[in-house]
């Protein structure tokens, strides 16, 4: 189990939702916090709630300005000392039609859900395998990316947090062969009563000019988000159920953290889909896993050697 009482932890999104709630858990369990987001208002209601009850500090970022991520992680660690916990927890949604499909629109999010993720890591990362002690990063990702199902979510979401699996699962594996002390969580959250809805209006702002949509697809656009809002309101669970849930999973090591069971049947249903369309083993296939298998074991005895 790892220890979290006197760590810090540096939380992006963090004055609002999950990572809102998240914080809550870890003030609690005696972690300093540095909270990150690109609201400052809610940055400032959070860091004045939490500083009663740990030290924390607060940062306005953007996570995809990786210059100010750099000057921010050299403050936050200047202030309450080495990060140990690493939450890239930033994101926003969006379901667009596919004709309204544009580079603004990818660069937005593949900026924010996957680049913010990737400026996190490549900023605190290098920090944590230097020092060689026990470390955690978890990468939120959604149910959405497990089993895409279009629609509310909307490809380019589910696209960008199928991705944000991908690298925790990758990574994970490759830190492990390497014989460092860092785990690697990904947090899949189903319906939860967050504001993701109104954040994910507020970075359309960000895209000069409109998004070429008819007035119609404006109004099934604005009736999905409508939607959206109603479920996760009426259906979510609590941010800060979450934040509990998203501890003690990182306190046991799990690599995954997934909210609820509402995904059980779609994430089903890909996975025998994929199983399917495998084909038939051969023998070329069986001198492939044996390979492998032999490349783990030497990469299992190389960590040990050089840990």
């Amino acid at each position: 189990m790892l220890e979290l009482e006197g760590r810090t932890a540096f939380i992006t999104g963090g004055a609002q939702g999950i990572g809102l709630g998240l914080a809550r858990a870890l003030a609690k369990r005696g972690v300093r916090l540095a909270l990150a987001d690109i609201d400052v208002d809610p940055l400032a209601e959070a860091g004045k709630e939490l500083s009663t009850v740990t030290d924390v500090a607060t940062f306005a970022l953007d996570v995809t300005d990786r210059d100010a991520f750099a000057r921010v992680a050299d403050e936050a660690e200047e202030r309450l000392g080495p990060v140990t916990l690493l939450f890239n927890n930033a994101g926003i949604g969006g379901s667009y039609p596919v004709s309204a499909m544009s580079y603004e629109l990818w660069d937005l999010l593949l900026g924010v859900n996957i680049g913010g993720v990737v400026n996190g890591l490549q900023t605190f990362l290098p920090r944590m395998i230097a020092r060689g002690e026990p470390a955690h990063v978890v990468n939120t990702a959604s149910t959405a990316g497990l089993a895409p199902q279009g629609g509310q979510g909307g490809y380019m979401y589910e696209g960008t947090k199928a991705g944000v699996i991908g690298l925790s699962e990758g990574l994970s594996r490759q830190l492990g062969h390497e014989g460092h002390p860092i785990g690697v969580t990904v947090l899949c959250p189903g319906l939860v009563a967050t504001s993701m809805v109104a954040t994910s209006r507020a970075a359309r702002s960000r895209i000069d000019g409109d998004l070429g949509l008819t007035a119609e697809q404006e109004q099934d656009r604005e009736r999905l988000l409508g939607e959206q809002d109603f479920y996760l309101q009426q259906l979510g669970i609590s941010p800060d159920a979450v934040g509990e849930m998203l501890v003690e999973g990182v306190r046991s090591g799990k690599p995954y953290v997934i909210t609820d069971r509402g995904v059980a049947e779609p994430l089903a249903a890909r996975s025998k889909a994929l199983f399917m369309a495998l084909p038939a083993e051969t023998e070329h296939d069986r001198r492939i896993a044996r390979h492998v298998a032999a490349q783990m074991r030497e990469a299992a005895r190389s960590g040990s050697r050089t840990h």
